[in-house]
């Protein structure tokens, strides 16, 4: 399995101009670049005297309070679907169930 070739992206958060050497696609690291400098922009407009690196801290801990937020649901979500999916297959009758089978009544 081969890497894909890292390519320069230049990408301006907090007002700073950094170059991000990425694999990913240089549209999608311009678009998370500019989804921090949008929470960063966020938090100096509430609290204009704060320090930047403070500021940086805050915009970091909102995203990853969203990130963990996310996993969350999405485990919920794998969670309610698979009792669902069970449901539904003690709906079947035996000959019709897969191989999760299912709890027979």
């Amino acid at each position: 399995m081969s890497e894909a070739p890292k390519q320069s992206v230049r990408v301006v958060v907090g007002g700073e101009e950094l170059v991000v050497r990425s694999e990913l696609p240089a549209e999608y690291t311009r678009d998370v670049a500019a989804y921090l400098d949008d929470k960063l922009r966020g938090i100096r407009a509430m609290l204009p005297t704060l320090e930047a690196h403070k500021a940086a801290i805050l915009a970091g801990l909102a995203v990853t309070d969203e990130l963990f937020r996310a996993r969350r649901t999405d485990g919920e979500v794998a969670s309610r679907i698979t009792a669902l999916a069970d449901d539904l297959t003690r709906l079947l009758p035996p000959a019709k169930r897969g191989p999760r089978g299912g709890a027979t009544e």
